[in-house]
């Protein structure tokens, strides 16, 4: 996905310094509010920004937290939860691991006579679809497309010559996804376990739902593991379309595969297992490899440098670079095109577009028209919510779609809201203790009534209180 430093319009411009500008809208907020910060944890108001819940025009995380995280932990209750992660939050463990962004999804078909017409195309695609520029996924589409259009010419040399030129540039651009996962497993061990504390601490986040409620979905639009590497380190077990263990297979019908317990005493009773999420990924992933008819995940260690050695064994005959599964580079030469794209687009619609649901974005830039395309269908059910969590709004497509839907979008837009340690320390709700908080709320009420004077549990009449206040 395109980096976030770009800003044009009414778009908040993301910097490297404590002066940028924050977009919040939550509960009960007509207008977004648009504040900076000032220094370390302290922020002011933008010029004729009024607002009830700041008393004075400088405040701290303090407020920010009194106001933001009661929403968004009553969100999160809803029936039905779903999360979108974009490149975003692979550039944000990867800032706290190893001190920089990760590698972006710049680039192009790399050589040959035709990479220029290829690069026209694919700008001419991109600007299409509004976005300035275009990506590596441009790129492999128009390739493919115009690979297609040689076969059926029967052009055989450019053919080929094309065909190993996208070759490469897929094994170029695995490298690229790999590099940034081992850049992330090969940093300092202080900086890894606190970017990975704070992976861990944004699934769980999400992931802790009280066992009445549908299950976590967890949606990515990212080819890396960093995903798969928290929830191993969290305990959260991930629901995927794959069914195997030592080369899963991608099969239709895992869906509505669950998991569940039979409590001590009670029979004919199962209950969801806690630490358990639906997992997809919608543009596939470097380690889905196509061997024949099958799509299957291999073996592929978190951080590796290379992929093609581990496409060497015997049940991955003839398998290259070329058969990796990332988007848009589904099967070419059958009616298998969208194959298995179609059904992981199917799952997201199936899943956010239901009453009661909250979806979630994090670092996600709305550069997707065909997701932006299911969210929009999702806001036409006036009982559905979308929170968006976004390091800024680079394509200028956020705020729009606030404004369109206002009482059912929130937004936290800004470096200093979405910023992940600030977030999971501040603002989501907490992981795993909620059962425990609210009973320790209800102790704390009946104590209270209990010990409370006399007078003050009676009315002006003298009539007992019907309960205390708190």
């Amino acid at each position: 996905m395109p980096t976030d430093e770009q800003q044009t319009g009414d778009s908040i411009q993301a910097g490297s310094g404590p002066k940028t500008i924050n977009l919040l809208k939550v509960r009960d907020d007509h207008q977004t509010v648009r504040f900076e910060g000032v220094e370390e944890g302290k922020f002011k108001l933008c010029e004729g920004v009024d607002v009830q819940w700041v008393s004075a025009q400088e405040f701290g995380l303090k407020e920010l937290r009194s106001r933001i995280e009661p929403w968004l932990t009553s969100l999160f209750q809803s029936e039905h939860l779903s999360l979108l992660v974009g490149s975003g939050l692979t550039y944000a463990v990867h800032e706290i691991a190893a001190g920089k962004l990760a590698s972006g999804m710049s680039g192009s078909v790399s050589e040959g006579r035709f990479k220029e017409k290829i690069h026209a195309a694919a700008h001419a695609s991109a600007k299409a679809a509004g976005r300035d520029q275009s990506n590596i996924e441009d790129h492999i589409r128009i390739a493919n497309e115009l690979l297609r259009g040689l076969e059926i010419f029967g052009v055989r040399k450019q053919a080929d010559a094309l065909r190993e030129d996208l070759s490469t540039t897929l094994r170029n651009f695995a490298k690229s996804i790999l590099k940034g996962e081992a850049g992330i497993a090969t940093a300092l061990e202080q900086q890894r376990e606190k970017a990975f504390t704070g992976l861990v601490t944004f699934l769980m986040s999400f992931a802790s739902r009280t066992g009445t409620r549908d299950r976590l979905n967890i949606f990515t639009t990212n080819y890396d593991r960093l995903i798969e590497a928290g929830a191993e380190l969290a305990g959260l077990y991930l629901l995927d379309r794959f069914l195997g263990n030592l080369m899963p297979i991608f099969r239709s019908s895992r869906l509505d595969l669950d998991m569940h317990y039979n409590p001590p005493g009670i029979r004919g009773e199962p209950r969801y297992l806690e630490g358990v999420a639906r997992f997809t990924k919608l543009h596939g992933s470097v380690d889905w490899v196509q061997a024949g008819k099958e799509i299957r995940r291999i073996g592929l260690p978190f951080g590796v440098v290379e992929v093609a050695p581990y496409l060497e064994a015997p049940g991955l005959t003839r398998a290259s670079p070329l058969q990796l599964m990332i988007y848009p580079n589904a099967a070419k030469d059958r009616e298998t095109l969208a194959y298995p794209y179609v059904e992981l687009f199917r799952d997201l619609a199936a899943v956010v577009c239901r009453p009661n649901s909250t979806l979630v974005t994090y670092g996600y830039s709305f550069g997707d028209e065909h997701i932006n395309r299911v969210i929009r269908d999702m806001l036409t059910i006036p009982s559905a919510h979308l929170v968006v969590i976004s390091r800024d709004d680079n394509l200028g497509r956020i705020l729009p779609l606030a404004e369109e839907r206002k009482s059912q979008v929130s937004l936290l837009v800004g470096p200093q809201l979405a910023d992940l340690t600030t977030l999971t320390e501040y603002f989501l709700p907490k992981a795993a203790i909620d059962r425990a908080t609210f009973r320790m709320s209800e102790l704390l009420k009946q104590r209270y009534g209990a010990e409370s004077p006399p007078q003050d549990n009676t009315q002006g009449d003298g009539s007992p209180d019907a309960e205390a206040k708190t």
